[in-house]
């Protein structure tokens, strides 16, 4: 879940809710479109099972939507004692390496290190009491520690290098930027995932598409939950379960739906979801994280393609990540107030700023280099006195009995462990309909990871080999970094019998084609035009959004989603309203 958006009613109905209408009935309702909730939709569909998802705003739009783009092991959790999370998600890692490796690559992280022997007196109280006390820098010695265990659980999986030490003289050959006040620097591998959005889609795609022409596995965004029980203004389903009553957030209409197990997978946000089911819970105690996007030539550079991984001088882990020609930087970790819009604030950007600082001494940055910011809340369990920072990412499942059936709700759970954990909770929804595993997720590739190059000499052979008269090597590498393979099967649109003019790239972006739009407009659910922008594409974290392509992709949209000029003008109001709102963008529209 995520931003609640409505803004109005579309000309033509969505064949995602159509289908939602035409079967009220399923087996598993799913509430909550974020990567836990795509997991378990696909991971049970892949058994056979009549599921459902709903999801009240885009999929990924919410705390999956606003990570740090990482996968990885969590080294930090190590003196938390978590050794379990962590020889899960270091297997996990290692596994989406190998299952998904058109958007999750390795990632080479270094720490700088200040001291030698500072904290090992604090770490044994940090490990039994979570609890931070009187900040004590984490030195050499500990780094090495917590590194060689990171070592050690990773030793099954063989895809990343094991970690190294250097020395100040060493450390600053490679990074001459870092502060020259540094003593020790340590280089490991982890993974990044730089398109979290389009992972999350082709997981729900390949949800949809399991069983081919007889899949009743069926999703739709911008549907949320309004009640438990029947809304008594479309009927009943005439089947028995429990009776759920869904709203079409872009059309305001209402439906009641029925299943044998609802599970809640709303992230932060389900003990409201709970609540709306008539059985408030207070499982959740959400903390937000918030992050800047800088377009900094020089502080990219200074980064070497690794991503800064440190402590700050309050004790908290924070990054600085380069990612593409931009610099992703991160992350605070502070109790959420439900009631308030998850967004970066002015303090927070001066704690980036600091932070910077306390690495790159010499390299100023300023608000103006800022091209984009997010914020959103980890669905972390209630934990009362624990400081933020120490509260267990891992995750637990909760049931309930419910008139017609159960609820499942989940708590907690992050990006790393999304296959694991769906895997865990379709386990326990197969046990409550009496069901057995049928197939494994382990090894089966997801959406444009099968048959993904595995080799550099690969990818541009790939390239050459999709290369034509109207389409240069530049345009196939944007396909075939933004769908993986899936590329193949949006060329074949792009090349096939166009209902209006041919293909043409977009004069605000070469990023973009009409054809291209069309076949978003057709495939992957876009509900308003702020989706193109930010998890359709990077146009937006990357700052590329202008006035000029907002009006040329709202005017492209308008003919396959049926918008008229009113629609139109309206889906533009409310991009500029979201990128400003919520992500510090301003962009000015332009007279159409």
């Amino acid at each position: 879940m995520g931003q609640k958006d409505s803004v109005g009613t579309p000309a033509t109905d969505r064949a995602s809710v159509q289908k939602l209408r035409t079967r009220r009935h399923a087996q598993v309702l799913i509430i909550g479109g974020g990567i836990n909730g795509v997991g378990t939709f696909r991971d049970l569909a892949l058994q056979g099972v009549d599921v459902a998802l709903v999801e009240r705003g885009d999929y990924c739009q919410g705390a999956s939507g606003a990570s740090s783009h990482m996968i990885h092991g969590g080294i930090r959790y190590l003196e938390n004692g978590e050794f379990r999370l962590v020889q899960e998600s270091v297997t996990e890692r290692n596994r989406l390496l190998r299952i998904a490796p058109h958007y999750v690559k390795p990632l080479q992280t270094t720490i700088p290190i200040f001291s030698t022997f500072s904290g090992v007196l604090a770490a044994p109280m940090r490990f039994l009491t979570h609890k931070q006390g009187k900040h004590t820098e984490r030195g050499a010695f500990l780094i090495k520690l917590g590194l060689s265990m990171y070592d050690f659980f990773s030793r099954d999986g063989g895809t990343v290098p094991r970690h190294q030490f250097r020395g100040r003289k060493r450390a600053l050959a490679e990074l001459p930027r870092l502060h020259p006040g540094i003593k020790y620097a340590a280089t490991y591998f982890d993974a990044s995932v730089h398109n979290p959005e389009r992972l999350t889609l082709d997981v729900l795609q390949d949800g949809e598409k399991a069983g081919g022409a007889d899949s009743h596995a069926r999703a739709s965004n911008y549907v949320s939950l309004v009640s438990l029980g029947g809304s008594g203004t479309t009927g009943t389903t005439g089947t028995t379960g429990t009776t759920v009553q869904l709203r079409d957030e872009l059309t305001g209409e209402v439906f009641d739906f029925t299943a044998d197990v609802v599970v809640n997978t709303t992230g932060a946000w389900v003990d409201l979801t709970n609540e709306a089911m008539g059985a408030a819970s207070s499982f959740m105690g959400g903390t937000k994280g918030s992050h800047i996007v800088l377009d900094h030539p020089e502080l990219l550079a200074a980064c070497n393609g690794r991503e800064i991984f440190f402590e700050h001088t309050d004790g908290r882990i924070v990054l600085i990540y380069p990612m593409g020609d931009r610099v992703l930087v991160g992350t605070t970790d502070v109790d959420a107030d439900m009631a308030l819009d998850a967004v970066c604030t002015e303090a927070e950007i001066d704690y980036f700023f600091d932070l910077i600082g306390h690495v790159f001494p010499d390299i100023p940055v300023g608000r103006d280099q800022i091209v984009y910011s997010f914020a959103g809340v980890r669905p972390l369990p209630k934990h009362d006195a624990t400081q933020p920072g120490f509260v267990s990412r891992d995750y637990r499942i909760e049931r309930r009995a419910a008139a017609g059936g159960a609820v499942l709700s989940l708590v907690g759970g992050k990006w790393t462990t999304f296959r694991a954990l769906a895997e865990h909770l379709s386990n326990d929804v197969l046990a409550e309909l009496g069901r057995e595993r049928r197939v494994s997720t382990a090894k089966l590739a997801i959406g444009g990871g099968a048959g993904f190059p595995d080799s550099e000499d690969g990818v541009q052979r790939w390239i050459k080999a999709h290369m034509s008269a109207g389409r240069d090597a530049d345009r196939v590498t944007g396909l075939l970094t933004r769908y993986g393979t899936r590329a193949e099967e949006v060329i074949r649109f792009l090349d096939g019998p166009a209902a209006g003019e041919p293909d043409r790239l977009l004069r605000s972006t070469r990023e973009l084609s009409t054809r291209e739009l069309e076949f978003m407009a057709a495939h992957e659910q876009i509900g308003h035009l702020v989706d193109v922008l930010i998890r359709r594409t990077s146009l937006a974290f990357r700052g590329l959004v202008t006035g000029e392509l907002l009006n040329e992709v709202a005017d492209i949209l308008s003919g396959p989603l049926g918008w008229d000029a009113a629609r139109r003008a309206t889906e533009i109001s409310h991009a500029q309203e979201v990128l400003q709102r919520f992500h510090g963008v301003r962009v000015h529209s332009l007279v159409a």
